[in-house]
């Protein structure tokens, strides 16, 4: 009888196509794919480091499986299980942790290994130092919805002083131009309407897969071959650094054939100073300037910024200019975090920290301004005709989609518009 397998993703878009592609491979090995809440003989967490209280997280989600299917193998993968395999090889329960290098031989070791004793202690770990990983692995979703995430880099060259995310995947390195429109080829057989290009750090494409040693290729040289293909409707870019961000791409973005309207641009900090403190490789006016760009040539883009709340030594003051920064520029919504002292980083050693009820405040304060900024852009849309591409049914009879450039619209649910491009007046 066939082996039975669940997946569970924390995190990022690229953690979600990432997960795709494994179930994907384990399904040709035979494994048939069952729901997480569904009784599996193997379940796979694959773990983000973003995400606070990593461990509790995932000690919950153990803890569940143990319930449910005590007899089954639980593999913890991802980010998470690449900083801390031995403290995730202690949780009782688990027992397989696979490093970066070793996520999509997953397969294998799944044939390799049984189950640990009950006591737990007896995970096996597979992982190795982050500087020895190389080689790029390609990755999509490909499922019952329209938009599919589609991987194009990984891994990042920037060292800011608040993030693991270099200690989890090593250095960037890409896809060739190549292998992305296979892959997209691949997606526009399977039906999908809109591909969203992942990354961890996007607009650095181009590195090849050595581990960043050489650049084949550039962003600008990606996002124009994959203009050209045809069967797809839309594309997006999921995020990309300001600094990377060039005129060039954001000219080539108004006039183009299938990338939509739609940018999402971290930005972390309002505050040079702390944008210094952060080691980002830019300052707020460059921002400022992108943002005045793509509204001079795309004045209905919609506009997403990151930003990081109580960073260490960010004062009353450092806040309100990040506040009152992003009430001046013209972007849409914001995506607000409240900073969390992570392992291995440089930020815990800058002084005063930042007491977390004042960082909650703030992250507050700045959702309610997301929430302002969002029905303002939506206002000006007010009345307009845009294309709607609907998804699949969701919950209460309901279906949702998205316009162009972004805009959410709900209405109930008509079998005849699923996965269509519908003409909508907001």
């Amino acid at each position: 009888m066939s082996k039975t397998v669940a997946f569970h993703t924390l995190g990022c878009k690229l953690n979600y196509s990432e997960t795709a592609t494994l179930s994907r491979t384990l399904q040709a090995d035979g494994f048939v794919k069952k729901d997480f809440e569904e009784e599996a003989d193997v379940y796979v967490i694959n773990t983000c480091s973003v995400t606070e209280n990593a461990d509790k997280e995932c000690r919950m989600i153990v803890r569940r499986i143990q319930k449910r299917a005590p007899e089954a193998m639980v593999v913890i993968t991802g980010c998470y299980a690449q900083l801390k395999p031995q403290e995730i090889a202690r949780i009782e329960g688990v027992d397989l942790v696979l490093g970066a290098a070793e996520k999509f031989n997953l397969s294998t070791h799944l044939k390799e290994i049984t189950k640990g004793p009950a006591d737990g202690g007896g995970a096996k770990i597979c992982s190795c130092d982050i500087e020895e990983v190389a080689g790029f692995h390609s990755s999509f979703s490909m499922n019952d919805r329209t938009r599919a995430f589609l991987k194009v880099q990984d891994g990042c060259d920037y060292n800011c002083s608040f993030c693991t995310i270099p200690l989890a995947r090593g250095h960037s390195r890409s896809d060739s131009i190549a292998g992305v429109l296979a892959n997209m080829r691949e997606l526009v057989a399977n039906g999908t309407k809109e591909i969203v290009l992942t990354g961890i750090n996007l607009g650095d494409f181009g590195k090849g897969a050595d581990g960043g040693k050489t650049r084949d290729s550039s962003f600008y040289e990606l996002i124009q071959a994959m203009d050209e293909q045809e069967g797809i409707d839309r594309i997006r870019i999921s995020s990309i650094e300001p600094n990377l961000l060039s005129n060039e791409i954001i000219a080539f973005v108004a006039k183009s054939k299938r990338f939509m309207p739609h940018f999402h641009i971290p930005l972390q900090s309002g505050s040079n100073k702390i944008l210094g403190l952060m080691r980002r490789r830019y300052q707020r006016e460059l921002y400022q300037d992108r943002v005045a760009t793509i509204k001079e040539l795309m004045p209905h883009c919609c506009i997403g910024a990151d930003v990081i709340v109580g960073f260490p030594s960010e004062s009353d003051d450092d806040f309100k200019e990040t506040y009152d920064f992003l009430h001046s520029i013209d972007v849409s919504y914001l995506h607000v975090f409240t900073y969390s002292e992570r392992a291995n980083t440089l930020a815990p050693g800058i002084k005063p920290i930042v007491p977390m009820n004042i960082r909650n405040e703030r992250n507050k304060a700045l959702r309610n301004l997301s929430y302002q900024k969002m029905q303002y852009f939506t206002e000006q849309h007010h009345g307009s005709s845009r294309k709607v591409l609907f998804e699949m049914p969701g919950p209460n009879g309901m279906m949702e989609g998205f316009t162009d450039n972004y805009i959410k619209v709900q209405t109930p649910h008509r079998p005849e518009w699923e996965k269509q491009m519908v003409d909508w007046v907001l």
